[in-house]
């Protein structure tokens, strides 16, 4: 669960390469002209000064410290809305099978993130649109958070992946240029074909190892103890 999301982030920062007008850039300047959009420019300046001084490269540095933050203090905040989607909507909805439970789960989940969105989080150069992005990000990635969930046979293993998701999606847009937040990135078209191959893996593991093993995860989860 903790190396998902970093390995998610490089997955999308390749899918991204493959775009047209998308460039690798190490100089970190495609990430800061993004950052133009969100924060004040002074804001942007300092933050390029510090990511300069830094004795390793920011990307790594930021790889460590997401991993940590994902493990620890984003961990504690992602529990409480983990509680609600892995936990007690995932008990609820365990009669409708591993898939079923999990797309309900996703769109819901979706469609609460849209106020946020409205307000540019994460598409804040799209943010109308990036409602319906933010349904189609979640519907994509539920069904891989339900997994480590039952996989790790608690809500905690969900918090600790969506933890360091948060700790760890900018690496994705750290080394390109070009591209819009709808097309770069963990929760762009590049995020989406990522998380589509995982998911697309999760189905094929399912029918390699045991036609319903996934439903039957989710009954045993569901079960009063």
């Amino acid at each position: 669960a903790w190396l998902f999301p970093p390995a998610l982030a490089f997955a999308a920062l390749g899918v991204s390469l493959l775009l047209p007008g998308v460039t690798y850039d190490p100089s970190l300047s495609g990430m800061f002209q993004r950052y133009q959009h969100v924060f004040p420019p002074e804001t942007v300046a300092e933050m390029q000064r510090q990511m300069e001084a830094m004795p390793l490269h920011p990307l790594w540095i930021a790889l460590v410290q997401g991993l940590i933050a994902g493990a620890t203090i984003n961990a504690v905040f992602a529990f409480g809305e983990e509680l609600g989607w892995r936990g007690f909507l995932l008990r609820e909805t365990a009669g409708l099978g591993f898939w079923r439970a999990n797309l309900l789960i996703g769109f819901i989940w979706g469609v609460w993130h849209a106020p946020l969105i409205l307000q540019g989080h994460n598409y804040p150069q799209h943010p109308v649109a990036g409602v319906f992005m933010m349904i189609i990000w979640c519907l994509l990635l539920s069904p891989l958070f339900g997994f480590l969930r039952l996989a790790g046979k608690s809500v905690l293993a969900a918090a600790l992946v969506h933890g360091t998701l948060n700790g760890t999606a900018a690496l994705a847009i750290m080394v390109i240029a070009g591209g819009s937040d709808l097309t770069v990135g963990v929760t762009g078209l590049a995020g989406f074909v990522a998380l589509a191959a995982a998911n697309l893996g999760l189905w094929a593991y399912e029918r390699f190892r045991e036609r319903g093993f996934l439903d039957r995860l989710l009954e045993q989860a569901a079960r009063p103890c």
